[in-house]
This record gives structure tokens, C-alpha cells and sequence, in this order.
């Protein structure tokens, strides 16, 4: 890749840290789900640059693709909760995510933290990712709990938010090289539950799969707003088109939608994460999104 490449890498990588900042301390008790929300897609496009994906608010038992919808009534109480942000210049990507306890689990919060850093300290060219998975493992278990083992880091691409490789968080036997020039999101979750998650709840986030000629005047006229979002996931709550739910799920039914429904964990467990966005370097990484 280019140099200029990787300048916007570094560009929505410096915006989203700034944007994160400055949202963690809205995050209280009492606050608005979906003020937060806002506060942060908003802020990212002031900030010139646009949403890779809808602002994850992902509360206690939860670990991704929560968002709020519209008119969403919903305040933070004694939550475990988790910002995970992405953010998008000429469609190259930055990934990051933190955990904003107001359940006085602090060790549990730590856990993931330090597994990402210790991740972080191993990665250069030539490593494989089977050894960033066991780091992560073997990090995260030191402290009491456990990886959630199919959730996993990634590369990010343009206007693709998820490509190889992929960097499980629970030890592989046999992973892929990385390669100097790689962009990937290290993403350690950590819970005191049963270690998976699974889909559980009504999706407000989707993504266009593939696109293909629709009867319905509804759908037509919903895929002619979402052509803005390229391939990224967008939010229910971003649009404006008439009958809005028809045409989502006339859309879904030709297979030209894909829904995220929430991603609970299967025990019950609090989870806490961590996500930082990475250059792979000959001799280690440079982290965008510090």
C-alpha cells in the first residue's frame, strides 16, 4: 500500500482516539444511550471523517452490535459498558473499543486490557496469529476469566470492516504469517460467564451483501438511500425512507440485506473489551488509534 494509504489509516485512526476520549465521560449513570450515541457519530463527521459502523453501546451480558434506535429511551445504570467505534477516511478504516465500568468490576475491565497490550507487544511481521491468540488466552485466564472464544480481531480493508486475518481470542494450533503492511484490529473480550456468545434481540445495525434488482417500490427506494454506506454496516436509525421496515425486510428476504442481531453472552456473564487498530511493522506495530 501507499504511503497516502496509509495516512488516512493514520487520519481515522487519530480522529476516532480523539472522539473516544472525549466520550467516555458521558458515559454515567443517567446518561442517554442514545445521546452518546450521537455525540459520537457526530463528532467523527465534524471531525471531517465518517462512521465505519454505528456507535456498539453494548451493555453487561452483551458484546457487540447493540446500538440504539430511534427515539431509544434507554439510560446507563450500573452497567458494564462497551464503546466500540469505528471510523472510515476514503473508506480506510480505524477500530477501537473500550470498556466504561460503572459495575465496580475493575479486575474484569483489566483483563481485557492487558490482553490487548500484551497482544500488541508480540505483533510484527512474520508472527502468527496462533501466538497472539494464545497471548490473549493466556492473559486474560491469569486473571480468573475467560476469552470469548468465537469473537476475534481481524483485518480491516477498504469499506470492508471485517477481513482476514482473522486473530481468535482463545488459543489456535495453526494460524496464518502476518505481513508487514497488514491493518488489523486486535479485539480481546473477557467475561466471568460461559466463554461464547450468541445472537439474541431485535438488529438495528445491517449491511449491504450484494446488490441486485428489487420489484418493490419500497426497497428500490430504500437501497437508493443506502448506496451513502458503500459495503459498511449502517444503523436502522440513520434513514429516512418511507415505509422504512417494509423495505428492510423485503430487502432481507432477498438476501440483499444481512442483519447484526445482538451478541449476548451464552452464560449470562458480565463482558468487558478492549480494541486497538494496528500497522504491522518489520520489527513490531504502530498503533493508530492510541
Amino acid at each position: 500500500m501507499s504511503d497516502e494509504i496509509f495516512d488516512k489509516y493514520r487520519q481515522a485512526g487519530k480522529i476516532l482516539s480523539q472522539v473516544r476520549d472525549d466520550a467516555v465521560g458521558k458515559v454515567v449513570v443517567g446518561a442517554s444511550l442514545l445521546d452518546v450515541a450521537e455525540f459520537i457519530e457526530n463528532s467523527i463527521r465534524k471531525k471531517g471523517a465518517e462512521p465505519a459502523f454505528p456507535c456498539n453501546i453494548s451493555l453487561n451480558d452483551e458484546a457487540a452490535h447493540a446500538t440504539p434506535s430511534l427515539n431509544d429511551e434507554a439510560v446507563f445504570g450500573n452497567d458494564m459498558v462497551k464503546l466500540d467505534i469505528g471510523v472510515h477516511v476514503d473508506g480506510y478504516i480505524a477500530d477501537a473499543a473500550v470498556t466504561v465500568d460503572l459495575s465496580d468490576h475493575p479486575d474484569l475491565v483489566e483483563a481485557a486490557e492487558k490482553a490487548l497490550s500484551s497482544a500488541i507487544e508480540v505483533i510484527k511481521a512474520g508472527v502468527s496469529t496462533a501466538d497472539i491468540s494464545s497471548v490473549i488466552e493466556k492473559t486474560i485466564e491469569c486473571y480468573g476469566y475467560k476469552p470469548i472464544m468465537n469473537l476475534s480481531g481481524h483485518g480491516l480493508g477498504r469499506y470492508d470492516a471485517h477481513t482476514p486475518p482473522t486473530i481468535p481470542n482463545r488459543k489456535i494450533i495453526k494460524g496464518v504469517l502476518l505481513k508487514e503492511g497488514d491493518v488489523i484490529a486486535i479485539e480481546p473480550f473477557a467475561t466471568d460467564g460461559a466463554g461464547r456468545i450468541s445472537e439474541r434481540g431485535i438488529p438495528e445495525i445491517f449491511m449491504v451483501e450484494r446488490v441486485k434488482p428489487v420489484r418493490s417500490p419500497e426497497a428500490r427506494e430504500l437501497l437508493k438511500e443506502l448506496e451513502q454506506y458503500s459495503t459498511l454496516p449502517f444503523a436502522k436509525r440513520w434513514l429516512s425512507t418511507d415505509r422504512l421496515d417494509v423495505g428492510l425486510k423485503l430487502l432481507e428476504r432477498a438476501k440483499v440485506l444481512k442483519s447484526f442481531p445482538i451478541l449476548r453472552e451464552d452464560g449470562n456473564g458480565l463482558v468487558s473489551q478492549a480494541e486497538h487498530t494496528v500497522i504491522v511493522e518489520k520489527d513490531g506495530c504502530e498503533v493508530t488509534t492510541i
